[in-house]
Order: structure tokens, then C-alpha cells, then sequence
């Protein structure tokens, strides 16, 4: 599994919310997405964090998600996202790893 990942830094614009819902409601629409995880960030372990939001989008493989990216919706997607102001986000592709509870398993 892979995931594209959006960080949103905490943003100064006052229309942020509008343009972050109207890019999330296009992201839904683009193909074969398996699962879409948004998290708030309350905080970090050093004080204040720099981001706001982050989305997460997972795909069965890395062609899967570069197809949905370049479909007509993944395209109408990022064209949303040029209406944030420069630097006011970053994107990064991961090879997903996930283990059940939590823990390595000890013999």
C-alpha cells in the first residue's frame, strides 16, 4: 500500500477552511482511493507544531495512486491546491507498513 500525504502549515488565510473543503470534496471523487485519513494536529512533543492539517490518501500500489493523480478529478484536485499561498503546504509520496496492535512480535 502507498499513500500521498499533504501537510497543511497553519495558514494565515482567512478563506483556508472553504479552499481545504472544496479540494477534500474533489479528492473523493478521485478513483480507486482505499482509504482517506484527515488528522488535526493538536500539538507536537516540542511545544507548538508548524502544521495544521494533514491528509492522507492510500492506494493499493504506486501506479494506482499515479493514475488517480492524473485522472481528470486528481487534476481538478491540485488544481484547488494553487489557491493556498506558496509554501503553505507540502506533498510526499510513502510505501505504507502496518503491523496489528502495535508491537513487534517476540518469539
Amino acid at each position: 500500500m502507498v499513500k500521498f500525504s499533504i501537510l497543511f502549515r497553519k495558514s494565515a488565510e482567512k478563506n483556508f477552511e472553504n479552499i481545504y473543503n472544496d479540494f477534500l470534496a474533489l479528492v473523493e471523487r478521485m478513483p480507486d482511493i482505499q482509504r482517506r485519513q484527515v488528522n488535526t494536529v493538536l500539538g507536537s512533543p516540542l511545544g507548538e507544531a508548524q502544521y495544521y492539517r494533514i491528509l492522507e490518501v492510500y492506494f493499493n500500489d504506486y501506479e494506482q495512486m499515479n493514475a488517480s493523480l492524473r485522472s481528470p478529478a486528481g487534476q481538478e484536485a491540485g488544481g484547488e491546491l494553487r489557491r493556498l499561498a506558496s509554501g503553505s503546504f507540502e506533498m510526499f509520496f510513502a510505501e505504507v507498513y502496518e503491523e496489528a496492535g502495535g508491537r513487534t512480535a517476540t518469539s
